[in-house]
């Protein structure tokens, strides 16, 4: 389990939510650890807690598996290329910050991330059923959040009551 969030948190650029078509790859289809819809639920509650994305859905994956322990080895896995790659970068970064080469590199890194994070983003829509008739949720939530300012914690409260109650008392209505 480290050696597999160790190389996940070594070769992905972009943080975690870039991360998420990686650890889908490695936690449900090479090691099946996990279903899809499991990995997705862990997503979600990993989105609402505090703390940094990649080591929350880490720690959850270790805990399903082997407990504290597990959840202690995914997310050392899952942090430590980071803490080295950006102390080796913090030591030589002054040297190499106004190379022409280095701020190319840096333009053409930014639009992959991106798309790292739009492919993740679409699938896990995929897989929560996000269709036509509902994709106006999301998008209010994002136009919510950016263009009035509204709280991203405000959303998930409103969205987890609106969902309780859509289940409560909408939903078997409809059945």
């Amino acid at each position: 389990m480290f050696f597999t969030f160790f190389k996940i948190g070594l070769f992905t650029l972009g943080g975690g939510y870039a991360m998420i078509p990686l650890i889908e790859k490695e936690v449900v289809d090479n090691h099946k650890w996990m279903t899809r819809e499991e990995l997705l639920d862990v997503i979600a509650i990993a989105q609402s807690c505090p703390g940094v994305f990649a080591i929350n859905v880490s720690t959850f994956v270790g805990y399903k598996l082997r407990k504290t322990r597990g959840a202690i080895y995914t997310s050392l896995g899952t942090a430590l290329p980071s803490f080295i790659i950006i102390l080796l970068i913090a030591m030589f970064f002054r040297q190499f910050q106004d190379n022409p080469v280095v701020a190319a590199m840096f333009r053409g890194i930014r639009p992959a991330v991106v798309a790292l994070i739009a492919v993740p983003t679409f699938n896990m829509a995929r897989n929560a059923r996000v269709r036509w008739a509902n994709c106006w949720i999301p998008v209010a939530c994002a136009l919510a959040i950016w263009a009035f300012g509204v709280s991203p914690i405000a959303i998930i409260l409103i969205a987890g009551v609106c969902g309780w109650l859509y289940g409560r008392y909408i939903k078997p209505t409809e059945q």
